[in-house]
């Protein structure tokens, strides 16, 4: 039965905070460090907070990233150097920080067609992730945010309802906000995966917190709500 658990902080300083340590914590304690961790990234705002946090406990912890494969939820159709970069955002906030190998990084290439970047991207994931009966690839971890209209990675609302039930790993989608040529991840994987944290912060996204945390909701995130065992929102948006 779907279910979430909603936790609040009073400023989104806290909440990356608090969350970059429970992720150091999870990766801490695993007990079998011999295989691959499959992690993908999110962009905007409050994840280019969250990658600062990040690296400064994990350098003053001494974790680990070793066995850690970055992935991203969605890219922009822009070069890795555009300041739109996804990749971009991670690479300079996390990635170059804490020295992640070359080899466990697995960008999408935003500056190719779409549809083969989207393509490449599947190819990748499914490589180094585990897979589920359904062919899915398994990440242990999804970070994603949420927009004003109730988005994630970049899954709006309106979008075509035959190729979000497909089976695609990654799409090709056009966005409602500029740059509007984008990849995302595909609700199946976002389904098969071990965890998805969503951090929603700042102002204007009351009403599609509340919207999506209601039993008929129907924007992106409540899609993301309703099909999954378990989430975790870490908020400081009121959403009443």
């Amino acid at each position: 039965m779907p279910s979430h658990e909603l936790i609040s902080f009073p400023t989104d300083d806290d909440l990356v905070g608090w969350v970059a340590n429970r992720w150091l914590d999870e990766l801490t304690k695993r007990a079998d460090k011999s295989t691959p961790y499959c992690v993908a990234l999110s962009g905007g705002r409050i994840a280019k907070k969250l990658f600062t946090a990040l690296a400064k406990s994990a350098l003053a912890r001494s974790v680990s990233f070793e066995q850690v494969h970055f992935f991203w939820g969605d890219e922009r159709c822009v070069p890795p150097t555009d300041a739109e970069s996804n990749f971009g955002l991670a690479k300079a906030g996390l990635l170059d920080p804490l020295a992640i190998a070359s080899d466990k990084i697995h960008r999408v290439r935003g500056e190719i067609l779409p549809q083969w970047a989207a393509a490449e991207a599947e190819a990748e994931i499914c490589r180094i992730a585990p897979m589920n009966s359904a062919g899915q690839p398994v990440l242990d971890l999804v970070f994603l945010g949420m927009g004003e209209d109730g988005h994630v990675a970049s899954l709006f609302p309106g979008a075509d309802e035959e190729t979000a039930r497909s089976n695609s790993v990654y799409l090709p989608v056009v966005a409602q906000k500029p740059p509007p040529q984008r990849i995302t991840l595909n609700f199946a994987p976002l389904v098969a995966a071990g965890q998805v944290w969503v951090l929603v912060s700042g102002a204007g996204k009351e009403r599609a917190l509340r919207q999506s945390l209601s039993v008929d909701g129907g924007t992106p995130m409540a899609r993301v709500l309703h099909t999954r065992a378990q989430t975790v929102i870490f908020t400081d948006v009121a959403p009443a």
